[in-house]
């Protein structure tokens, strides 16, 4: 029979073994979490590796053709039969420097050419070219001559409550001029702020863009704040805005004398390709005698 000294050396030796076991599973858990610490760090250095070598942390986005740029807000059509829809625009991928050509032929003379001014006005640019696309301004009317000095075309039903079934906000409307602080200063003459040859939008309510556009015949600042936004200026055929200017009119259903008394017919409008000359370096139409008279 085992003395008591013997069993107590066993009791002894067994709570040792107990404990080296329990140290051990504690070591071999501790390398298995740094093991998978290890592994972790490892894949999140070479991920964001990758990142770093395919530009993903650049300031400077990889396309900025690829974000949006322009919004487009629809209207109903039924509510307004004049509307027309031709669908809307893309939002991205519009080109916003350089220049577009328009190209407006009517049954009064030779084309009038109009060159788009994308930097100021890129959405109301690609407005106009995806309409002209649609040939949406085809055989169209313009059917006011303004007492501000303008043509005013691009409604499809001639009625000035016409459209697209989308409108565009203003973009580049001139500033209203600061008044003078002297009288010495008020002789001194300013430039217009819609001068002849401008291309503008009018919105119905103002600033609401869609079709309608205006064409200055003569030098036009508003007395109020100007409503307009310019999308661009003649720079072919200004002898056909002249002559289309002096066009009689007789009164509208309002009683405002605006309306042409001879009909003034948009066959086509088209736009071409952008360009990448800069718009304040594209010289306007010069008007020869007969548009000076």
């Amino acid at each position: 029979m085992a003395s008591s000294r013997d069993r107590a050396r066993k009791l002894a030796r067994e709570k040792l073994d107990r404990q080296l076991a329990r140290r051990a599973g504690r070591q071999r858990r501790r390398r298995q979490i740094q093991a998978g610490l290890g592994a972790a760090l490892a894949l999140v250095l070479i991920v964001g590796g990758v990142a770093w070598l395919g530009g993903a942390f650049d300031d400077d986005p990889v396309d900025p053709t690829a974000s949006e740029v322009c919004a487009w807000t629809p209207q109903n059509a039924e509510s307004n039969p004049d509307l027309k829809d031709v669908g809307e625009p893309p939002t991205s991928g519009i080109p916003t420097a350089g220049t577009r050509p328009m190209t407006i032929t009517t049954d009064q003379g030779a084309p009038i050419v109009v060159t788009l001014d994308l930097a100021a006005a890129p959405c109301t640019s690609a407005s106009l070219s995806h309409l002209a696309g649609k040939q949406f301004f085809d055989n169209t009317t313009c059917h006011e001559i303004t007492t501000e000095g303008a043509i005013h075309c691009g409604d499809p039903k001639g009625t000035g409550q016409g459209g697209p079934t989308y409108t565009v906000y203003n973009e580049n409307t001139p500033l209203a001029p600061t008044p003078a602080p002297s009288a010495s200063a008020a002789a001194t003459p300013q430039e217009p702020l819609y001068p002849k040859g401008t291309v503008a939008m009018i919105g119905n309510p103002p600033g609401a863009n869609g079709s309608q556009f205006l064409i200055f015949f003569k030098d036009f600042t508003p007395k109020t704040e100007p409503q307009y936004p310019i999308v661009g200026k003649v720079t072919g055929g200004l002898d056909t805005v002249a002559k289309i200017g002096k066009i009689a009119t007789v009164a509208n259903s309002a009683g405002d004398k605006v309306t042409p008394k001879d009909k003034i017919t948009v066959q086509s409008i088209t736009v071409g390709e952008p360009s990448a000359e800069p718009a304040d370096t594209v010289p306007s139409a010069a008007p020869s005698a007969s548009s000076q008279s």
